[in-house]
């Protein structure tokens, strides 16, 4: 669904990414790891055209995509959950969701019922203004407006940054079921090691803005994983 090659992204006159190249495929999860600093947000960025790369191909499901803005990327399908959450705080939680529908034609501006079964507390808050949610719920919320615009890749960034045990728990469940439903692929960047092993089926691990290591998780072990995260 997703391939990368060569990609390099600048900040100003510093090299970030030094060439990346990699794949996520559908019905698949992706995890990008690596110690703080190594570029896993700034590829995410990249992917999601929310800072153009610099150089480099990405082809998203057959088709080679030019340096886009984000919101071309949307409407290609690509979404994006940053670190951070980012959703509108003085909004409601139906007009965040709602916020989505601008990647669908007028006849898909619903909010689909997977959507309060995937999060049912969204369900029961959806008057509520964004802003007012703990930041557990605002991050399943972010995670719920992403899968409005009906994405072939999603990005997740962090999605365990600041967020309490049983809805970590929550939000892998629903990783792994979107995973399982086979109609997309998934890039996770995760600090929180267990969490990312239970749920991937590859890796790519970052140093220093290059792939230090990459391949299946039948094809890696945890020892080898962990020992190239740590480095």
């Amino acid at each position: 669904m997703l391939k990368l090659n060569n990609l390099t992204l600048h900040y100003g006159h510093s090299k970030i990414l030094n060439g990346i190249s990699m794949e996520a495929a559908q019905g698949e999860v992706t995890c990008v790891m690596g110690t703080n600093g190594v570029g896993k947000t700034s590829l995410i960025k990249a992917i999601s055209g929310t800072h153009p790369r610099s150089g480099g191909d990405v082809m998203l499901d057959g088709e080679t995509l030019g340096v886009l803005p984000a919101h071309r990327l949307a409407h290609k399908g690509v979404a994006y959950v940053p670190q951070g959450r980012e959703i509108f705080p003085l909004l409601t939680v139906r007009e965040n969701l709602e916020a989505g529908f601008v990647c669908l034609p007028p006849s898909e501006h619903f909010i689909p019922d997977e959507i309060f079964e995937l999060f049912p507390v969204l369900k029961e808050m959806q008057n509520r203004r964004g802003g007012d949610l703990s930041g557990g719920q605002q991050q399943q919320l972010a995670i719920a407006r992403a899968l409005i615009t009906k994405p072939k890749l999603l990005l997740l960034d962090e999605p365990t940054e600041g967020i309490q045990p049983n809805i970590i728990q929550q939000i892998g469940e629903v990783i792994r079921l979107l995973r399982d439903q086979g109609n997309m692929a998934i890039v996770l960047v995760e600090q929180y090691f267990e969490f990312a092993y239970a749920l991937a089926d590859s890796f790519v691990v970052l140093r220093r803005g290059d792939v230090m290591m990459a391949g299946s998780k039948a094809d890696l072990s945890k020892e080898a994983v962990l020992k190239g995260v740590s480095v």
